[in-house]
């Protein structure tokens, strides 16, 4: 797992811009902390940031190959997990090898195959291969969009990077937003549109898409959609292929020449992988496993229930790690430094974000990485099978509106009066387009269309925003972390998957209870849906209040002229108010106050211009 970043442009010497190149490298070091590459020539760099993993000693980058007559060069971030048996079929074909990276693989299947060689790839990636002969640049992600690319084209030349803060160092892109990069952060953050770098002139490809760059010329191709397509499977059928299709992907996932860990939160998901992980050690004969869970300092004292987190964790977690037999760690965080990483989270993510999620995650991800250098995480198992309360509110499941975000009305109120005038179209015309988008069967029922709907809006916008945050905040510390349930036949498989079976029992994730029920405890199983923990603690509150009223006295700021400042402080003033949570289920007031301290760092330490 690595940073990468690029340059094209053939009406310059890049190898006079060393010093730029140099700051591009810099600015994603974290995400590569053991070695860094370079391949420049006149009109070509590519920048390499390694972590290693797979192959430690051999599997350096840029990394070169000859072959018929051209000269291949990949700069790649990610994991295949399909490494053995895409080497045996280009070994079949007459490719030899000097290494057991899956880098190495990866750049013989292009050579091979060129582009196609996107549909035999299982893994999470982004990568760039530049062709040295025809002066061609390919650049993908992965069917999911588990790991970054963002690119900015200008008139004579592109500029490539895992994060935004490559390009920004180039010092060819410039941190310009307009009224559309607004309404991507006051009306829709912490998520972002697909394909939307908020800056205006930086996009991201999409999840699923790749790309070519020639003479100038500019190609985007969307190579993995998710179809509709008729579930066949019986009942046992279904139960049987969805804990094959996980089980699968976990243990494909537990391959590493470096050590690796767990994150257990005592859920459904967390501990599916624990254990099948548990499973597979003691069947090799590995011992056991490490995991590791996160808490708050004073959270057992200031825990209190509600619809969205019904339980707390620790009792649950206790009862998997006896069950695992594992060496657990449990890592407690202190209020003022989750605080105070919300400046971290922004620079890790280059854009305001999950506010307290984020920097929490960035915290225990920090201590982790004392130990290990990989890990392995449950996300995205409740967007892909119902997890959510909205998938399971009859009252919510057919509003036209992103169910995490159901009202804009908190969003408003901080703003300043006529300004942004259109958010609230702008969001709705991204509903809109999203389940426009949904691939449907004939002849299906009203909720089997909805649930595909809602599948979409899922996978397309808060799954992503999730995937980001797991990205940025683990190789922010040099911490790769891997996420089974992203695999993407288990992700085809649950899209087609009737609701009724989906959600076997009437519960959310039925199905994937069904499939585990006989090697998980039953509490662990059939525990209901709690989300990533936050703190309960009051005294973040008051922190973040503290640093959002030295914010509002602030004069002459970009966020000045935006903010409402009654509108804040009736916020600060009427916690318990708010109706409807900022986004997803924990953005309540102490997170829309953290979110607002990441507004002001942002745009001040990015030095953010508004382009209206």
């Amino acid at each position: 797992m690595c940073g990468i970043a690029g340059w094209l442009d053939n009406s310059i010497d890049l190898r006079e811009r060393k010093s730029e190149l140099y700051a591009m490298s810099e600015s994603i070091q974290n995400r590569g902390p053991d070695e860094k590459g370079e391949y420049i020539s006149h009109d070509v760099a590519l920048l390499h940031r390694r972590l290693s993993v797979i192959d430690v000693e051999n599997g350096k980058q840029p990394m070169t190959l000859n072959y018929k007559g051209e000269t291949y060069v990949i700069v790649y971030n990610g994991e295949l997990y399909n490494t053995d048996e895409l080497r045996e079929e280009l070994i079949s074909l007459g490719h030899r090898f000097s290494t057991h990276s899956d880098t190495e693989v990866l750049l013989h299947a292009y050579a091979q195959y060129k582009k196609k060689c996107v549909h035999k790839l299982n893994g999470i990636y982004a990568f760039a291969v530049y062709e040295v002969s025809s002066k061609k640049l390919f650049l993908c992600r992965d069917r999911i969009g588990v790991k970054p690319l963002f690119y900015s084209k200008y008139k004579n030349g592109i500029i490539f990077g895992s994060e935004i803060k490559a390009l920004l160092n180039s010092g060819m892109v410039k941190p310009t937003i307009n009224e559309t990069g607004l309404y991507e952060i006051f009306f829709l953050g912490p998520a972002r549109s697909p394909k939307s770098g908020i800056f205006k002139a930086i996009k991201e490809l999409k999840p699923g898409q790749m790309a070519t760059y020639k003479n100038g010329k500019f190609y985007k191709e969307t190579y993995y959609t998710i179809k509709a397509s008729e579930h066949t499977d019986t009942e046992g059928e279904t139960i049987e292929k969805t804990r094959f299709l996980l089980t699968d992907a976990i243990e494909r996932q537990l391959i590493t020449d470096v050590p690796m860990c767990f994150f257990l939160s005592g859920g459904l998901d967390s501990s599916i992988i624990c254990k099948t992980a548990s499973n597979y050690y003691k069947k090799n004969n590995l011992g056991n496993i490490n995991t590791y869970s996160v808490e708050y300092e004073d959270n057992r004292k200031f825990f209190t229930k509600n619809a969205f987190q019904p339980n707390a964790d620790f009792d649950y977690i206790s009862i998997m790690v006896d069950d695992t037999n594992s060496k657990h760690t449990e890592i407690v965080l202190d209020n003022k430094k989750v605080m105070e990483a919300l400046y971290s989270s922004v620079d890790a993510r280059d854009l305001p974000g999950y506010v307290d999620i984020d920097s929490s995650l960035l915290l225990f991800c920090k201590e982790i990485k004392k130990n290990y250098t990989v890990a392995l995480s449950g996300e995205c198992a409740d967007e892909l099978f119902g997890g959510y309360p909205w998938y399971h509110n009859k009252n919510i499941l057919f509003e036209e509106c992103f169910p995490w975000s159901r009202s804009q009305e908190i969003r408003r109120s901080i703003l300043k009066k006529g300004i942004l005038k259109h958010g609230e179209d702008y969001v709705m015309s991204k509903y809109f387009n999203t389940i426009r988008r949904a691939d449907k069967l004939p002849n299906e029922s009203a909720v089997d269309k909805r649930m595909r709907e809602m599948f979409m809006l899922n996978f397309n916008w808060f799954m992503q925003c999730l995937l980001e945050r797991k990205d940025r905040c683990s190789m922010y510390n040099g911490l790769e972390v891997r996420v089974p349930f992203c695999d993407y036949r288990l992700v085809e498989y649950a899209y087609n998957m009737p609701w009724q079976l989906k959600a076997y029992g009437g519960r959310e994730k039925g199905i994937i209870r069904k499939a585990f029920e006989d090697i998980l405890p039953y509490d662990i199983c059939y525990r209901k849906k709690s989300p990533y923990p936050k703190t309960h603690n009051p005294e973040y509150m008051r922190l973040c209040c503290d640093k959002v009223k030295e914010i509002l006295n602030k004069k002459d700021t970009v966020l000045s002229s935006l903010l409402d400042k009654d509108g804040v402080e009736n916020i600060m003033n009427n916690p318990d108010k708010i109706s409807s949570p900022w986004y997803g289920q924990l953005m309540r007031a102490p997170q829309i106050m953290a979110y607002i301290i990441e507004l002001d760092y942002w745009f001040e330490k990015y030095n953010v211009v508004i382009e209206c």
